[in-house]
């Protein structure tokens, strides 16, 4: 049995996923892990490889969920995307991104989604 708090990341992810698709991206892979971390969502962005982290807050409160992305979270991504490349023998020449998908509200009602294109690089 997973917990809620997994059950609402794998409700958000769903919800992230469905809403870069709807704008033209495709799914390379969910939940990469590796031993430095986890990457939420990799998608194909035309010739982009696209390293997708998704996070929700229930409320506004302390900033959202755009400012629950901290400088220790981007490295991790950024080190597991690097992991990620290795073991696909992706050229360090190949066009990558880093976006944030942040879903702000209960998920019950309507939350407010938003994707932050290029969010942040390494």
């Amino acid at each position: 049995m997973t917990s809620p708090t997994a059950r609402t990341g794998a409700t958000c992810e769903s919800l992230a996923l469905a809403y870069l698709e709807q704008r033209g991206l495709t799914l390379v892979a969910r939940n990469f892990r590796c031993k430095i971390g986890e990457i939420d969502l990799i998608m194909r962005d035309g010739a982009s490889t696209v390293f997708v982290e998704v996070r929700h807050r229930r409320s506004g409160s302390f900033g959202g969920a755009r400012a629950s992305i901290t400088r220790a979270k981007m490295r991790r991504i950024a080190n597991s995307a690097q992991v990620f490349m290795k073991q696909q023998h992706m050229s360090f020449e190949s066009p990558i991104r880093f976006d944030v998908v942040t879903i702000d509200g209960a998920l019950a009602q309507q939350p407010e989604t938003s994707w932050l294109k290029a969010a942040f690089e390494f």
